[in-house]
């Protein structure tokens, strides 16, 4: 019998088998057309810059943008967005630190203070998910 249990239980290791890489859909909406490029990434445990390493953009062509991420492995993740509208490839910000362009995270996060990992976070695990994010502005548009 004390045999039998290890070689069950590899066995079911072997059946259960690594968890599939999933597909992410990321809906862009608030985007200001024709201004610039929108920038969106996964980040993982963190929403910093160097947390948020998987990216893509795109011109901001319409009021709503659709990036697709593939293959990204199962795990917890965040998505943050912004507009470049200057055209320097990094998110505006005041000498306080509050962004001069738009932005948006996840479930809304970020919105009446500073963001936070686990209020942004998503699970990931599943082919076929899909999240929006909404692009706001901390300050007034000049």
């Amino acid at each position: 019998m004390r045999r039998t249990l290890p070689a069950l239980a590899a066995v079911v290791l072997l059946l259960a088998g690594p968890a599939a890489a999933a597909d992410l859909a990321v809906e862009v909406d608030g985007v200001e057309p024709g201004a610039g490029r929108v920038f969106v990434a996964l980040c993982t445990g963190s929403l910093a810059e160097e947390a948020c390493r998987i990216g893509q953009s795109g011109p901001a062509a319409a009021p709503s943008l659709r990036f697709g991420f593939t293959e990204v492995p199962p795990g917890t993740y965040a998505v943050a967005a912004f507009q470049d509208l200057d055209g320097d490839g990094r998110l505006g910000r005041t000498g306080l630190g509050l962004p001069t362009e738009p932005y948006g995270f996840s479930n809304g996060a970020g919105r009446r203070g500073r963001p936070d990992f686990s209020a942004a976070a998503l699970r990931l695990a599943e082919p076929g998910s899909s999240v929006r994010v909404r692009l706001t502005r901390a300050l007034p548009a000049r």
